[in-house]
């Protein structure tokens, strides 16, 4: 019977029995269902020396956070709120517990702990108190990866009001945690947007040396690094740092060039950071600041200001709630006297600590002990205001979602569904099965939005955008846009820039720059700079023939081949279109020289006509001198067909003209040295060879030869003919407008039958280059067609070397010379003694002295020609001596060429 009752009694007992217990004050209310909250009420744990002798101390803390204090009373209110709730858990009576973790993550985990496995004080008969069904925490991001990390594998719920560290939404790791605030996945997106926006390209940022500053630079320095901007420097902060490490984040931000720095940091970690810049009157930075800390009631002061004035932040959209602020009104350690925390909240707000139960005023000095008469109803303290709740409204949302999980659980229905049945016992409740509704939850509150969670466990991105500004003296945070996400991960920004307060050194209104290097101007590119971020640049200018219309141009476009760049590199321009016109210098000259041996080629022809009957032109062979002069005439023409705009008319008739004529010209010049060889090597009276070249035979000879040429010129621009050619090869800058010569092989060919009948000319006339002085026809023939090789010989490496223009340039020239060297050689001695020498210009001359003594001859001109060209072939009838076969064997059969036979 003893041995029954025995074991009875450990049954009951080791239910619910400590073997020990650590003091941690806290909150704690009685209910059905017991919530956990965790807050940093006071932001600093003070170390206590651990002698291993005896307990170890309890933990003590430092620096009462009204902010946290404020959250910690937003839960209560939610979970009183609830209770009264006449459709939301209805018969079903919440209770809470909630302890302060000191802003230490071990201190966080070891209240977690507290919360799971320790009972506090219970107004309940059960020997076991309900377990934890979720916890509501923590108001930071290592904090809650510490909680999430422990709870995870035995699936309690945690619901974060203010972690925002985006590797809490690896499901993974942290299947548990959820949060009604969004991730910085979503506020490095709107960080890198907003830095978009106000085109900064150069910045600074700080971090805090803990998960939620490395983790947010992180995601941020990504988002910006495909905008193409700059991270000169990330400095590091942590709230226990000692002097020396401030300082040195400090002296970063005065040696740096950068004008915007991001920190990305919790209001307690930064607050030094705060103190020391506005210390050494650091001006001039524009601040980006993260949620944490852009709407802190601490660093919002004028003397902050003085330095971070014009800051500008994200932070999650703003809520009232009207019915809060009686509620808030109503602390007082005079009605909650058992209450913890209350009375460091009484002494901060009203600068008193009040009595304990039993003390009396008197036993402290008047100015630190309360008078009891001390009431909050009517201030007007920032703790007070309930329009503008950020994190207490995710507090209140953390609260009613676990609120309608549990609901869903315990009824299996969501709310407001009738009939409402209980369909387990609330006994039986199990944190992982909060979790699984957690999941599901999706209801809309009384100020009509949606709450939920993704299938991370986080809720939409909604932020406010915030401007510090001072107004009144005092530092006001103005809202001046709004980031919100879609379902597809895209975003939308709006701004009112005209509301935002820039800090630049003085209030200015325009955005301040902050670049490393200006943005390069049109016609000009970006060049990194060895050893520097990729913000850090030269301008180089755009090259030839390249252009950037738009500043800040990474490369320069090349302008399409018919186009060029204009002096500033920022438009592509016509290429000028080059070709030999008549209104340039040298298009001038050429037409003019041209011109010139036309009228020479001309004059001589009349000169020829005037004095056809003397012995000057009678000894010239006078057909094929006219002959000779018609082709000069026309030589002279042809360049005229290769000055102007190329057609395809031009481009056929400056070629094949240029052929043709040259062949009748050469053809010409030919036949007067066939004529002179022949008379001369024809000795013997009689001989047939002088008959065979008449001027029939002659005529023949010219004609065949031109002919020759002109079925190559017709097989030319039948097979492939010249046509007018752009060309870009010569010039960048210019088009050059060319004929091109369609066949290569035809242009040469022409080219080289010219070339032969030269060649053949010049061997004949050097042949003849011993004859008697007055006869010397052949020698100026040697002498033009010694210039005409000469010309053409140089002409093709020129032709082939000169560029654009300067090729018809080349190959005008060479006509005109050759075509001047003809006409000067033969035709200029015959013009000097008609003209200037006239008496010359008898017989007695051209035969010579004692010529003109020994020869009686007498003539019949055999056919006649035209007046001009009245010597053709000549019989002769001369009285031969016997001195005369041995002293004179060169006479010629042919003395009619040289004018032997006159009128009488």
């Amino acid at each position: 019977m003893l041995f029954s009752l025995f074991i009875l009694y450990l049954k009951t007992v080791s239910c619910c029995e400590l073997l020990g217990r650590s003091e941690m004050p806290s909150l704690f209310k009685q209910g059905d269902v017991i919530i956990g909250g965790i807050f940093p009420i006071f932001n600093k744990q003070l170390s206590s020396p651990t002698s291993f002798e005896r307990d170890p101390p309890g933990v003590r803390c430092a620096l009462f956070d009204l902010r946290a204090y404020r959250w910690t009373q937003v839960m209560i209110f939610a979970i009183e709120e609830i209770n009264n709730h006449p459709t939301l858990l209805p018969n079903i009576s919440l209770g809470y517990r909630i302890l302060n973790s000191c802003g230490s993550p071990p201190n966080a985990l070891r209240a977690a702990l507290m919360l799971v496995s320790s009972p506090e004080e219970m107004e309940s008969s059960s020997l076991c108190p309900p377990p934890i069904s979720a916890i509501i925490a923590e108001a930071g991001s290592s904090r809650s990866l510490v909680l999430a990390e422990a709870f995870g594998p035995f699936q309690v719920p945690i619901v974060s009001y203010f972690s925002t560290c985006a590797c809490l939404s690896d499901k993974t790791k942290y299947p548990t945690f959820f949060r009604t605030i969004p991730s910085d996945f979503y506020q490095a997106k709107a960080l890198a947007a907003l830095v978009k926006r106000f085109g900064w390209q150069w910045i600074g940022a700080i971090q805090s040396d803990n998960d939620y500053g490395r983790n947010g630079i992180l995601a941020f320095t990504k988002e910006v690094k495909k905008l193409g901007v700059c991270v000169a420097f990330v400095g590091t902060v942590l709230r226990t740092y000692k002097m020396d490490k401030i300082l040195h984040v400090v002296e970063m931000i005065k040696q740096s060039t950068v004008k915007v720095i991001l920190a990305f940091v919790p209001e307690g970690d930064l607050y030094p950071l705060m103190k020391e810049v506005v210390k050494q009157n650091i001006t001039g930075i524009q601040w980006i600041a993260s949620e944490a800390w852009i709407t802190a009631a601490r660093p919002s002061t004028p003397e902050i200001y003085r330095s971070f004035g014009g800051a500008i932040g994200f932070v999650v959209r703003k809520m009232a709630i009207p019915k809060l602020r009686p509620f808030l009104a109503g602390i007082s350690p005079y009605t909650n006297t058992g209450a913890a925390f209350v009375r460091d909240f009484w002494e901060v707000m009203v600068g008193c600590r009040p009595p304990l139960p039993g003390e009396l005023p008197g036993t402290q000095a008047k100015s630190e002990m309360c008078t009891g008469a001390e009431s909050l109803m009517n201030s007007q303290d920032a703790f007070f205001n309930v329009t503008e709740l950020r994190v207490s409204y995710n507090v209140y949302k953390a609260v009613y979602a676990v609120a309608h999980a549990l609901h869903h659980l315990v009824f299996c229905q969501p709310f407001e569904e009738k009939p409402v049945r209980p369909c387990l016992n609330i006994s039986e409740i199990q944190p992982k099965e909060v979790t699984g509704h957690l999941q599901r939850v999706h209801f809309t509150n009384q100020f009509g939005e949606t709450v939920f969670f993704d299938q991370n466990g986080d809720p939409p991105a909604s932020y406010d955008i915030i401007n510090w500004q001072l107004r009144d003296g005092q530092v006001q945070h103005v809202t001046v846009g709004h980031f919100a996400s879609a379902a597809n991960r895209e975003y939308e920004l709006s701004i009112q820039e005209e509301k935002i307060v820039w800090r630049t050194g003085k209030m200015v209104i325009t955005v301040p720059q902050s670049v490393c290097s200006a943005v390069c101007p049109v016609g000009t590119r970006r060049a990194q700079i060895q050893g520097k971020p990729i913000c850090c640049f030269d301008c180089i200018p755009c090259a030839d023939g390249t252009i950037a219309n738009s500043t800040g141009a990474a490369e320069c476009t090349p302008c399409p081949q018919e186009y060029w760049s204009n002096e500033r590199r920022d438009k592509c321009i016509l290429k000028t279109v080059e070709f030999l016109t008549y209104h340039e210098p040298m298009g001038i000259a050429l037409t003019a020289v041209s011109l010139l041996g036309a009228f020479l080629s001309l004059a001589t022809m009349l000169v020829f006509i005037r004095y056809r009957e003397t012995p000057v032109i009678k000894a010239s062979n006078s057909e094929l001198s006219c002959f000779l002069l018609f082709s000069l005439f026309m030589c002279f023409l042809c360049p005229l067909t290769f000055i102007g705009r190329s057609t395809v008319w031009t481009c056929m008739l400056r070629h094949t003209a240029f052929g043709v004529t040259f062949a009748f010209c050469i053809s010409c010049v030919l036949g007067k040295t066939i004529v002179v060889v022949t008379a001369f090597r024809a000795t013997v009276p009689g001989n047939k060879m002088a008959i065979k070249f008449g001027p029939v035979q002659q005529r023949i000879i010219v004609c065949s030869c031109t002919l020759f040429q002109i079925i190559i010129c017709i097989l030319w621009l039948k097979l492939n003919p010249p046509f007018p050619d752009i060309v870009f090869r010569y010039s960048k800058k210019k088009i050059v407008l060319e004929c091109n010569t369609g066949s290569e092989a035809a242009f040469y060919a022409v080219l080289g039958y010219i070339g032969i009948l030269a060649a053949i000319c010049l061997v004949l006339a050097f042949l003849a280059r011993k004859l008697p002085d007055n006869f010397n026809e052949a020698k100026f023939i040697t002498f033009s067609m010694l210039i005409f090789c000469a010309v053409w010989i140089t002409f093709i490496p020129a032709y082939v070397s000169s560029p654009g223009k300067f090729t018809v340039a080349v190959e005008i020239f060479a006509i005109l010379s050759s075509a001047f060297g003809l006409l000067i050689s033969i035709f200029a001695p015959k013009c000097y003694i008609i003209l200037i020498k006239p008496e010359r210009n008898n017989k007695r001359h051209v035969m010579g002295k004692d010529q003109s003594k020994r020869l009686q001859a007498t003539s019949k001109v055999q056919g006649a020609g035209p007046p001009c060209c009245s010597s053709p072939l000549i019989s002769i009838v001369q009285t031969w001596g016997p001195n005369d076969i041995t002293s004179r064997r060169w006479q010629p059969l042919y003395p009619g060429y040289f004018g032997l036979t006159f009128a009488q």
